[in-house]
């Protein structure tokens, strides 16, 4: 027969694996409890937010507070669709609420919100078309490339032949010509397959990555390019490939530059969400890493294939670099994500710190 403390245990093991974020304000309007789906939604710790009065955990409070009121006075279940909730430290949401007064003899009336996030599926299946969409890409891309390279060398190779049976030096200089133009091609589609060395993996503190990035950075561009470091310090140890991440985070700093010319404020933050989804797969605990800058923005088509090869809108851009971002973040099973507006671009890399779940 199971004890009372085992089925508590239970209880909380149940609820933080719960996609639905639960949370138990008491009768002064203060959280006493919140579970992991809870924490993530309102981007703090259990540890940080227990305690606190509704109006500090959210900014348009009053909505919240107006409903807790109703449900501890009228004793009855309520239930409301698309709330906007403001956050102060998280982007804003919309959500399904749904108020449950619970009474207990010993500690009086609570209220039980339960919160589920209505863009969280639309999120979920973006990922997945965003995942499926670079594996067609990369397959698409090898294919090509086994398809030119073989024709390619041996254009080479016949240019070089014909380079030995020609004197005149007029001559040899076509030669040439044909010799660099099929290695400056072979470059090219190298890059385009990215790197093909798999990943060293290892522990590392995912700032020290940031911080190289970011000292390289400030030595290419100058003082005028400002960076704030908003890190999470309880952040653990990643598993993964230094050199590798510190490439993929490179290339979406250097297009942040690019984009504001050298001039504007690009901010690196660091969060662990617990209980997320990249595409269909569950994690334990992920790896935020928000790279946001002061740009003018990226307009909508070009950010729906902005992650393909060879899309770019600089005349003497490659348009590599996201794709190769994505490709070196998608070896750790995580995926780089893009929201933009005028005036704030977010590029978000999502890396799993543990095995995954089934979603």
């Amino acid at each position: 027969m199971p004890t009372k403390h085992a089925n508590k245990i239970g209880h909380e093991l149940v609820l933080d694996n719960l996609s639905t974020a639960v949370m138990v304000f008491d009768e002064q309007f203060r959280l006493r409890y919140i579970n992991q789906a809870g924490e993530v939604m309102l981007a703090h710790s259990a540890r940080h937010a227990c305690d606190r009065s509704v109006h500090e955990l959210v900014v348009n409070s009053e909505a919240l507070e107006e409903q807790l009121a109703r449900s501890i006075t009228s004793g009855e279940v309520i239930a409301q669709r698309g709330c906007q909730l403001e956050l102060p430290d998280a982007v804003p949401l919309r959500v399904d609420c749904t108020f449950t007064p619970v009474f207990d003899e010993t500690v009086g009336t609570h209220v039980l919100i339960e919160m589920r996030q209505i863009d969280h599926q639309m999120r979920v299946e973006q990922d997945e078309l965003l995942i499926n969409q670079q594996q067609a890409s990369r397959l698409l891309v090898r294919g090509l490339a086994h398809e030119i390279k073989n024709p390619l060398g041996g254009l080479r190779g016949a240019a070089q032949l014909l380079e030995r049976e020609i004197s005149a030096p007029e001559l040899l200089e076509y030669t040439q010509i044909i010799i660099g133009e099929a290695d400056r091609l072979q470059a090219l589609i190298d890059r385009m397959l990215g790197p093909s060395a798999l990943p060293q993996l290892r522990q590392l503190n995912i700032h020290e990555v940031l911080e190289r990035v970011r000292g390289l950075v400030r030595a290419e561009v100058g003082n005028e390019l400002v960076f704030v470091q908003d890190y999470d310090p309880s952040l653990p140890e990643l598993h993964a490939d230094p050199d590798q991440l510190e490439q993929a985070v490179l290339n979406i700093v250097r297009n942040a530059t690019q984009a504001m010319q050298g001039k504007g404020t690009i901010t690196l933050r660091t969060r662990v969400l617990r209980n997320f989804n990249i595409g269909a797969r569950k994690y334990r605990l992920v790896v935020q890493i928000n790279i946001i800058d002061t740009g003018p923005g990226i307009d909508d088509e070009l950010q729906k294939k902005m992650f393909f090869p060879m899309v770019t809108t600089r005349s003497e851009g490659t348009g590599l670099g996201l794709s190769i971002a994505q490709a070196l973040v998608s070896r750790h099973e995580g995926l780089i994500e893009c929201q933009s507006e005028p005036g704030e671009t977010t590029f978000t890399i999502l890396l799993p710190l543990d095995k995954r779940d089934d979603a």
